[in-house]
């Protein structure tokens, strides 16, 4: 085939199965009957005409022409003269006369906004570090193992002295040593795909191969990622497969007519985020899209994909209120079975090519079976957001104390659904944005109360079962909400409560990391049960936390008001000395102090259903854990 291509790649293709399109498509370096050179491909079936132009020909489209080899609109160039790392778009004459100046789709890097041009690749030079990481993901379970995200903007995380994006190598300096004291298990980036406007965060992109270089070129977002792997630290990237912008150089009307989104407006448009929808029923979109994301996990090593707004594209009327918007499938249901399909597909083929990574739904519906096989009728994600939760809990916790007993059902109707999906946790920058106030500014009280409401909120989240994620700033109790533009509020930690809530975040999070009981069985319902959810008048609940060890199991309360609770009957399962081994209502965390210091034998008397009980001191708006240790005698029955 001409220019080195197959017959099998050209078919694959356009039957929406060629998985690694990226391969194809796009420009790549190539040698050529004994020349090196590059190869460019791009498909647009509805052009006349297509030429590479750049600086390398003065932008004039008569010099470097791409001839048409598939029926289906893919065109191909080979060309030795043009140097390396150069801008070049596809000039494209349509059908119907018109003349467009198009980046390419599948382009490695782009430039620096505001310039949009595609560059030619540099060969990559980067060796990995990262064999060991790679080799003991093969056999990770990522279900047993404990998951706390740290969610990172790289932008406006934190700046150079001149107020300036830091560079993937700078960051990995100072970032990964950060995230590894707070004891955080990975990171989770906001979209890096090339996208032309700051304000975004990435989630209207323009170049899905490319790497944004607003922090510097791809072999250093490979070192960044390296890093990460070496001080065991997972990368997980947000992905953005069901809109994309709407700039006239990138995929909109791509060769002149509708071509990487639906041709009926109607399907199309996302009036709610200007942005437009992917045909998710096009088999080359579906090459397009699959392959990149095995492109992001192959190429950079990513750990796991958190995938953007998956209700926008389960659902045709997702943001419409006006019946003339609506549109229908062929049953005259709501969903988009296109989008059904492909996430089914897409899936599939992502865990045949890498098993072990993480599939994150991010999905504020309640359509069941998200994280379900798809040979039992799934999506076939592995994780799903929990946004009910994070609704509920917010909700709950922005109420007065005083008036939270008539919402407990806010706080305890999560525990109802839980393992009916792998869930994770989130308070994510959504929660932080466009007036919805930091996650301090939402907790209501006298500064002393908001502190201690976000502690017990943190450690509420721990506890309840599943994977947990937090935005960037929350360890530092942000009052402002989320700048984008601004680096975080680092300044607040020359306060004391604010350091306080630092050191807190970081004891939690290594507590976690301590305690199997809180990760092992997130996703199994013998991981959890109910000791008293009912005290509605005293807004306190108290529930067992379980690992896979026989016995081993932690005893959480959390008070919801600002009383402390004297004697309080909490009921155990085994009878022995329990100890306190965690409360955010430490002194050291800004606390009032209100510990439980010595041990609490149990006491032979039924409670709450249980065999056993103690008594002991409950703090206020805070949660306290604690651990049995078993009395001598029992320990030599178990022996004997």
């Amino acid at each position: 085939m001409h220019y080195d291509i197959s017959e099998q790649e050209l078919f694959l293709f356009h039957q929406g199965t060629n998985y690694h399109s990226h391969q194809l498509v796009g420009c790549h370096t190539i040698e050529w009957e004994g020349t090196q050179g590059y190869r460019f491909v791009v498909w647009a079936p509805n052009a006349k005409e297509i030429h590479v132009v750049g600086d390398f020909n003065q932008w004039k489209g008569n010099l470097h022409p791409l001839k048409r080899i598939t029926n289906e609109g893919l065109w191909v160039g080979f060309y030795t003269e043009i140097p390396e790392n150069t801008p070049y778009k596809y000039e494209i004459l349509s059908e119907n006369g018109q003349v467009l100046l198009k980046a390419d789709p599948y382009a490695l890097q782009s430039e620096l906004r505001p310039e949009t041009a595609s560059l030619t690749p540099v060969l990559s030079e980067y060796e990995w570090s990262d064999t060991d990481w790679q080799e003991e993901k093969k056999s990770f379970d990522v279900y047993t193992s404990p998951v706390s995200i740290y969610e990172v903007h790289l932008g406006s995380w934190k700046k150079d002295v001149d107020g300036e994006f830091y560079s993937y190598r700078e960051l990995a300096d100072q970032l990964i040593p950060y995230v590894k004291s707070l004891g955080y298990t990975h990171i989770e980036l906001l979209p890096l795909a090339e996208h032309p406007f700051d304000l975004s965060w990435g989630y209207q992109i323009t170049g899905y191969f490319s790497v944004t270089s607003r922090y510097g070129p791809r072999d250093e977002f490979k070192y960044f990622v390296d890093q990460c792997h070496q001080h065991n630290i997972g990368v997980i990237m947000d992905w953005v497969p069901g809109h994309f912008c709407k700039d006239d150089f990138a995929l909109r009307q791509f060769d002149g007519e509708p071509l990487y989104e639906y041709a009926d407006p109607r399907k199309a448009e996302k009036k709610l985020w200007g942005t437009l929808t992917f045909d998710f029923g096009r088999p080359e979109v579906q090459s397009f899209l699959i392959s990149n994301a095995l492109f992001w996990l192959e190429e950079y090593h990513i750990d796991g994909i958190r995938v953007d707004a998956v209700a926008s594209m389960l659902y045709l009327n997702f943001d419409k209120s006006e019946d003339k918007d609506k549109v229908y499938n062929s049953f005259g249901g709501d969903e988009n079975l296109e989008a059904y399909a492909f996430i089914r597909k897409l899936n599939e083929v992502i865990f045949s090519y890498e098993p072990g990574v993480m599939m994150m739904a991010e999905d504020s519906s309640d359509l069941p079976l998200v994280t379900a096989p798809t040979h039992v009728g799934g999506l076939g994600f592995n994780f799903k957001w929990n946004m009910g939760w994070m609704n509920d809990t917010l909700t709950y916790l922005e109420a007065d104390p005083f008036h939270r007993k008539w919402h407990h059902n806010l706080l305890t109707f999560s525990f109802m659904y839980t393992h009916t999906e792998n869930f994770l946790l989130p308070l994510s920058h959504d929660e932080v944005v466009h007036g919805k106030k930091s996650l301090l500014d939402k907790m209501p009280g006298d500064q002393w109360q908001q502190f201690a409401n976000l502690r017990l909120l943190y450690g509420y989240m721990m506890a309840h079962p599943g994977k947990k994620l937090l935005f960037m700033g929350g360890e530092l109790a942000q009052y402002a909400e989320w700048k984008d533009q601004e680096q975080l509020d680092w300044h607040l930690l020359e306060y004391p409560l604010h350091k306080a809530m630092f050191n807190y975040v970081k004891a939690l999070n290594h507590f976690y990391l301590e305690y199997p009981e809180l990760y092992e069985l997130d996703h199994d319902s013998e991981g959890f049960e109910w000791i008293d959810p009912h005290n509605i008048n005293q807004s306190v609940i108290a529930f067992r936390r379980r690992s896979t060890s026989p016995g081993e199991e932690l005893i959480i309360v959390c008070n919801f008001t600002p009383d402390v609770l004297f004697d309080y009957k909490i009921g155990v399962p085994n009878p022995g000395t329990y100890h306190e081994v965690f409360n955010s209502d430490a002194v050291q965390f800004g606390g009032s102090g209100q510990v439980n210091d010595a041990n609490h034998f149990s006491i032979p008397q039924k409670w709450h259903t249980l065999s056993q009980h103690i008594k002991i001191k409950v703090p206020p708006l805070a949660i306290t854990i604690f651990k049995c240790k078993l009395i001598p005698e029992i320990i030599d029955e178990e022996a004997n």
